[in-house]
């Protein structure tokens, strides 16, 4: 498995940045996925954007191909846990869904006391708070150890260009965004999705530390699973083999997802304030064969590039 380094930098050249296909509906732009909808039809086209700190930095070969394959997969396989919006996966980068009304919460789940960004659990604990998102730590924890139990860690959902920020059940009730027994109810589906994700990476020698989730509603005011799942950029992971004893040395796991990316920045003086440093080839090259790692673990498949024009092509498959 894996792809050839020569494809792969040659790809850095022709990634999907913006799509623009008016037959489709209205187009409504995110971060990284371009959204098209007409009447109860969405129609999300994965582009190649990476976006760190909740800014757009950059693109990575064949990103979208991954994040939009892999999001099938495990929409496939949660289906008989949780509805999902999925109608058809057309091209490889291109899903089809069912309109729904977005919820505006991020369902934020985590199992362990990590992560590198300034509103992250573990950046709060080392900061001296006890209490995050409204649940209580334990004193006498340390940097990436798993939680006593996973935790529903809600953030709000910004406009494109502002920042998400972080929440609670209590407080999300009092501001009248959605009632108690609605939170509870989204709160059980999405520690479901959690359980089964956790326990199918251990089964590929990962380990699902935290991801997001994003939910919608039916005609019929139904909880509906959107947007996507277990990606390598709603998600973080972990191998299994070595964990152990890099927390013991306190060191970092070795990771699978957009944490690579969001480190360099870091790095680089890069935290989501004004304008980001220009992404190196043999950095995005880097990101990419992880993005593809991460899809071959999960799938046990072997990834498939898409190399030919990606406007082209989805116009081709859409049919437009």
């Amino acid at each position: 498995m894996g792809i050839d380094p020569v494809l792969l930098r040659n790809q850095c050249r022709r990634t999907l940045n913006s799509s623009d296909f008016p037959e489709l509906g209205k187009r409504i732009p995110g971060k990284v996925r371009d959204c098209y909808v007409k009447g109860d039809r969405r129609v999300l086209v994965a582009s190649d954007r990476v976006s760190c700190f909740d800014v757009v930095v950059g693109t990575i070969p064949f990103k979208g191909q991954v994040l939009n394959q892999l999001a099938a997969f495990w929409f496939e396989k949660t289906k008989d846990v949780a509805p999902n919006h999925v109608l058809s996966v057309p091209d490889p980068m291109v899903t089809v869904g069912r309109e729904c009304t977005p919820v505006p919460i991020e369902f934020v789940v985590r199992a362990y006391l990590t992560g590198n960004t300034s509103t992250s659990i573990w950046k709060a604990y080392d900061g001296g708070a006890r209490e995050y998102c409204g649940h209580r730590l334990p004193d006498g924890m340390k940097r990436h150890q798993k939680l006593q139990a996973p935790l529903l860690t809600p953030t709000t959902k910004a406009e494109q260009g502002e920042h998400d920020e972080l929440t609670s059940r209590d407080r999300l009730v009092r501001s009248g965004v959605i009632t108690r027994a609605r939170y509870d109810e989204a709160e059980a589906l999405v520690m479901k999705l959690f359980a089964v994700g956790q326990a199918w990476a251990t089964t590929r020698g990962l380990i699902l530390v935290d991801t997001k989730y994003e939910l919608g509603l039916d005609g019929d005011g139904k909880f509906v699973v959107i947007d996507e799942i277990h990606t390598p950029d709603s998600s973080r992971y972990w191998y299994a083999e070595g964990y152990t004893e890099a927390f013991s040395r306190g060191e970092d796991p070795k990771s699978l997802d957009k944490e690579y990316v969001r480190r360099w920045l870091q790095e680089h003086g890069y935290h989501g304030e004004g304008a980001p440093p220009t992404l190196p080839d043999d950095v995005r090259c880097e990101a990419a064969q992880r993005y593809i790692e991460t899809y071959e673990r999960i799938t046990a498949r072997q990834f498939e590039p898409a190399t030919d024009e990606p406007l082209a092509r989805i116009r081709r498959n859409l049919g437009i």
